[in-house]
């Protein structure tokens, strides 16, 4: 039989969970452009980007959950929530970065508009790694295993017979 602690999987450090994140969500995200070019060819861009990137969360969700942080199993509900808060978040700033740009240059180029979209899916990026490995996939105290523990002091019984005796309370009658 299994104790809990021989369940439990120690937690990658910061730099394998990074490049974990890095070979899963971009292996996800290079996969999705290609479903969504596929699907387009059937139903409306719009249409088909939205159901492979409400796909693509779900199952670079679960990846992150089992392999990238090392949650030791399936996300929770909650989990996956946070999650697509944070890519929402990180589709924002890289919509932003794009609307700036368009507002700063009359005509960017190719290669301006390239550079602008990768730096600021970079940093959309690490602030997301930051945000699962950080709140999303965080390790609770009780799931960490305790390698200090305290104890109470032990009395001798010459600490004993030192110590005051409780109070008596006495009642009289009336």
């Amino acid at each position: 039989m299994e104790t809990a602690q021989s369940q439990q999987q120690a937690a990658p450090g910061t730099f394998t969970s990074f490049a974990r994140f890095v070979l899963f969500g971009g292996g996800v995200g290079l996969a999705s452009s290609f479903a969504v070019a596929a699907l387009a060819s059937w139903i409306y861009w719009g249409l088909a980007n939205a159901l492979i990137t409400a796909a693509s969360t779900l199952f670079a969700t679960e990846l992150h959950a089992r392999f990238t942080f090392g949650a030791g199993g399936r996300a929770t509900r909650r989990q996956h929530a946070l999650s697509a808060g944070s890519a929402a978040a990180a589709y924002a700033v890289t919509s932003v970065a794009m609307l700036v740009l368009q507002q700063l240059v009359a005509a960017p180029g190719v290669v301006l508009e390239q550079v602008v979209y990768l730096s600021a899916s970079a940093l959309a990026g690490v602030a997301r790694f930051a945000v699962l490995r950080l709140v999303v996939f965080a390790r609770s105290r009780s799931q960490v295993p305790a390698t200090v523990r305290t104890t109470r002091p032990v009395r001798t019984t010459a600490a004993r017979s030192a110590a005051p005796a409780d109070p008596v309370v006495l009642s009289h009658a009336a």
